[in-house]
């Protein structure tokens, strides 16, 4: 939908348009999403059945939300996609500082304005991605930032202190007619928190005694780790009280929407088969399993996210390095993603020492799973027979994919590479490596073969 091109409030009038209360705006353009069978939540992924009815409810029924939730649950990305339900465009009284509807102006300035220009004063038009406000809790936020402050620049042009229209207003007052969502609630200082309340029960502002009321129409969104919410007295009772809904956010449940995930926001520089995603959501996964892990910090979607990055970078490197056709990752990369990524993740104080030990013997487990899921079935004896009788297969980091295919013993008349191959899709020389990597890995683990490794290479026997 192009800009609308209503320039003034007579024409505005004139063209049917009415006023809507914000919530009212976001309710009835759910409903109408729900009706239609459109999503209104793009881009979220294991929150079908859990989370995004409870916010549904609640934007329904007019409430401010706060969402509750471990460090990389989606919050923020809930929170964005909030946006998507305001109208595409709404009217704004052109010039004015909070951005008020022509219909019903709301500081002193535009009250004039109307009055003075009636059917004249112009409007102007506001994109749905204007009418989001975003901030990030800091313990050095101030009044000011949130609410607004006297401006000494407004009183030295010769105005009074007591004139409203000294005041600079912050962020809340300036998101009028749109939605505001602070990040990490707890981190505000509770004289902050305090000068909060106003706005979210009576819907009006206090700045340093004035008596100004301001009807704001305002949605307060907001996102906290729930041990500070709940346990810490971080939060103040009374702006606890406020939210009218407080919603749990978690970690993806299926290891399908883990995936879903990792593929929707990691950068790739280099392409990643999806069993190399896969192995790295169960290992994602299984670290928030682990007893040796803080699970109170939790481990980030970004967690994966990260190493499918890594895993991309080094295979690209790879390619750079050894000339190969194609940039493909393979398992022996997964070594790389968890040398930098182990920093990431917070350990219980009594396994100190034992880091890399634990995160090893996790990756081996979720790599283990991942071959049993993808290569049940297979017959490998004829490969194990091959490396028993003396055979040595190399690969690492800096092994092209063509040197490791040409060392790869023969097998005679069986077909087995090729039944690997074609298990996970593989056609090019990249892919096929990694895919007969991953199926040495697996025999590995299972014991059947061994594996001597170091310095970023791996040798097979």
């Amino acid at each position: 939908m192009n800009r609308p091109t209503v320039a003034t409030v007579g024409e505005l009038r004139a063209s049917g348009h009415a006023l809507k209360s914000l919530r009212a705006e976001i309710r009835d353009n759910l409903l109408e999403a729900l009706r239609e069978g459109r999503d209104p939540w793009p881009g979220l992924h294991g929150f079908e059945s859990t989370v995004i009815p409870q916010v549904e409810r609640a934007l329904i029924a007019g409430h401010d939300i706060v969402l509750l939730g471990e460090r990389g649950q989606g919050k923020t990305r809930l929170l964005r996609t909030m946006s998507g339900l305001l109208d595409e465009w709404s009217p704004v009284i052109d010039g004015s500082e909070l951005g008020e509807h022509p219909f019903d102006p709301i500081t002193t300035e535009s009250q004039r304005r109307a009055a003075d220009e009636g059917d004249d004063l112009p409007v102007t038009w506001r994109h749905r991605s204007e009418r989001y406000f975003e901030k990030l809790a800091t313990p050095d936020t101030s009044v000011a930032d949130l609410i607004g402050d006297v401006d000494p620049m407004k009183v030295a042009e010769g105005r009074s202190l007591g004139d409203p229209e000294t005041i600079h207003f912050g962020l809340i007052p300036r998101s009028h007619r749109g939605i505001v969502a602070i990040n990490e609630l707890p981190d505000l200082a509770e004289r902050i928190q305090v000068a909060m309340l106003n706005v979210m029960e009576e819907r009006d502002i206090q700045i340093r005694g004035y008596v100004l009321r301001l009807p704001l129409d305002v949605l307060v969104m907001a996102s906290a780790n729930p041990e500070d919410y709940t346990n810490r007295g971080r939060i103040i009772t009374p702006l606890k009280d406020r939210f009218g809904a407080e919603i749990r956010t978690h970690y993806p449940t299926e290891l399908e929407d883990e995936v879903a995930v990792i593929r929707q926001e990691a950068e790739l520089a280099a392409e990643v088969p999806d069993y190399l995603v896969e192995i790295l959501a169960r290992f994602t996964r299984a670290l928030r399993g682990s007893s040796a892990v803080d699970q109170r910090s939790g481990v980030s979607a970004r967690f994966a996210i990260a190493g499918a990055e890594t895993i991309a970078a080094a295979a690209l490197h790879r390619q750079a390095r050894q000339g190969e056709a194609e940039a493909v990752a393979r398992p022996i990369d997964l070594e790389t993603a968890v040398d930098v990524l182990g920093g990431k993740i917070e350990f219980e104080s009594g396994e100190e020492g034992r880091e890399d030990e634990i995160l090893e013997h996790l990756l081996r487990t979720a790599t283990a799973e991942t071959v049993r899921a993808h290569f049940r079935g297979i017959d490998f004896g004829v490969l194990v027979d091959a490396l028993e009788s003396g055979i040595m297969v190399t690969t690492g980091e800096q092994v092209a994919a063509r040197d490791f295919l040409v060392g790869l013993p023969s097998l005679g008349e069986s077909e087995l590479y090729d039944e690997i191959c074609d298990r996970l899709g593989a056609t090019n020389d990249g892919q096929r490596a990694g895919a007969i990597e991953l199926a040495l890995e697996g025999l590995y683990l299972a014991r059947r073969v061994s594996k001597e490794s170091g310095g970023g290479e791996a040798i097979y026997g």
